[in-house]
């Protein structure tokens, strides 16, 4: 799971990204809220923890653009600031959730939990395009009813395909999302692996799905749409 952490103060990030990594999270730290909304739009994170306090942009608008560009990357909102109207401005704003510092890891571990399971949930659901049928609670592919066998990292390729249909997505969005931010390899293995994707999902069923876009990165289309 890949989490993203907007907070200026480095004493609290720098524990929070330790002790996360330490329950198994993938952890991308943001000190400013500028920074903090680019990584937010151009990666994909299973949650986001928001400081409201931030330079360069307050966590309230941070959260109002992330839902402005439609995502729903669920969003946990922190603050040290104690009212119950930051509590209601934050929920108004797109938040799925809001904790007071100081908070105990534990606690914290456990919403960002709980909102991971609140999106599986919403996630499970199939996922159709162009006779592709992709089921993320049974880890199944199927294609004009024909099952179709895919390594893991064959499956999550093409479920953030499908997830962001007719988008096109960079090698470097794809590796972050489907590798993790951590990944020093060559960035062709995104070429390699899409290779093998068409093989399996495209070819044997004579079309043509997954796209190049040339010098920019990949898409998956809905032909007959």
């Amino acid at each position: 799971m890949r989490l993203l952490i907007v907070e200026d103060e480095e004493n609290i990030s720098s524990y929070l990204k330790a002790s996360l990594k330490a329950e198994g999270f993938d952890v991308d730290v943001a000190s400013d809220g500028i920074t903090g909304l680019n990584l937010a739009l151009s990666n994909r994170y299973d949650a986001i923890t928001l400081d409201i306090m931030l330079p360069g942009m307050n966590g309230y608008k941070v959260c109002h653009e992330i839902r402005q560009a439609g995502l729903e990357t669920p969003i946990l909102m922190l603050t040290a600031k104690n009212g119950e109207y930051d509590e209601a401005d934050a929920f108004e704003i797109g938040a799925d959730d809001f904790l007071r510092k100081p908070f105990s890891l534990v606690v914290l571990t456990a919403r960002l939990r709980s909102l991971l399971r609140r999106k599986g949930q919403q996630r499970s659901r199939l996922i159709e395009i162009a006779g592709i049928e992709l089921d993320p609670s049974r880890r199944t592919v199927k294609r004009m009813g024909q099952p179709i066998e895919l390594t893991p990292r064959e499956f999550s390729l093409l479920e953030y395909l499908m997830h962001n249909q007719g988008q096109v997505l960079t090698k470097a969005a794809i590796l972050g999302h489907v590798w993790d931010s951590g990944f020093m390899g060559d960035e062709n293995v995104v070429e390699v692996y899409i290779g093998y994707l068409r093989k399996k999902v495209d070819a044997p069923f004579g079309r043509k799905s997954i796209r190049t876009v040339r010098g920019v990165g990949y898409k998956i289309i809905d032909e007959e749409a």
